[in-house]
């Protein structure tokens, strides 16, 4: 792709700040091709952007209405999700939402700028299901300093926002099964002994969700 005479302008949207500080730091060695102009966490966006870059990450993924809001804004020229879950329904519902992109959180950084690039030229961009689910080299969440994957993150983060194991199955599209054996993993890492020592130790560890934004990126725009 010919360079661009500008780096794309691109707002990161998610609940919490951890995430976003991560991605924004993975994206930092290309801000001559990408540059972080605002960071929301539970907050509007400000700035008019090209891409509004949606993090997943516990997110309520089968309500789509934050898709729908950004899609809306005023502020932001094109929407992508960034994700690791690739069931087909959800990938169908942002694309009818009008999500120009749905990007999976294990590529490597230089593939999410070039990602970037194509849908700012037009493009819609739909990431190949990833054979193996591994968030790529440089993303942060919750818990990752004590063991926790990012999976298990996110499990643990919508159990501390209060959601019951049915809940959590049908927001990540997980079998029951699989959501147990998740929390099962978290209590043992964490030393939880039951649900409710586990959303405490998730509150106490930034487990809730955030309320800030974050202007002017390392000096960006």
């Amino acid at each position: 792709m010919p360079p661009q005479a500008e780096p794309i302008l691109v707002a990161l949207v998610d609940d919490y700040d951890v995430v976003l500080t991560g991605v924004a730091s993975m994206l930092d060695p290309y801000r001559d091709r990408v540059l972080v102009a605002e960071i929301d966490a539970n907050e509007a966006l400000h700035d008019t952007v090209d891409i509004a870059l949606y993090d997943s990450f516990a997110q309520a993924e089968s309500d789509q209405d934050e898709i729908d809001v950004l899609i809306r804004s005023p502020h932001a020229k094109r929407v992508v999700v960034y994700t690791w879950n690739f069931h087909p329904e959800l990938i169908e519902s942002a694309r009818q939402r009008g999500a120009h992109g749905y990007l999976s959180k294990t590529l490597p950084a230089r593939d999410l700028v070039a990602a970037l690039e194509a849908v700012h030229a037009g493009e819609t961009v739909i990431s190949e299901p990833p054979a193996r689910v591994r968030a790529a080299a440089g993303l942060d969440w919750p818990g990752r300093r004590e063991g926790l994957t990012d999976r298990e993150a996110e499990i643990l983060a919508l159990i501390t926002q209060g959601k019951s194991n049915a809940e959590v199955a049908a927001l990540t599209f997980l079998s029951p099964n699989t959501v147990k054996s998740y929390i099962r993993s978290v209590y043992r890492k964490i030393d939880a002994g039951s649900r409710t020592q586990a959303v405490l130790w998730g509150v106490k560890n930034g487990f809730t969700p955030d309320h800030n934004r974050i202007d002017h990126w390392r000096g960006g725009p």
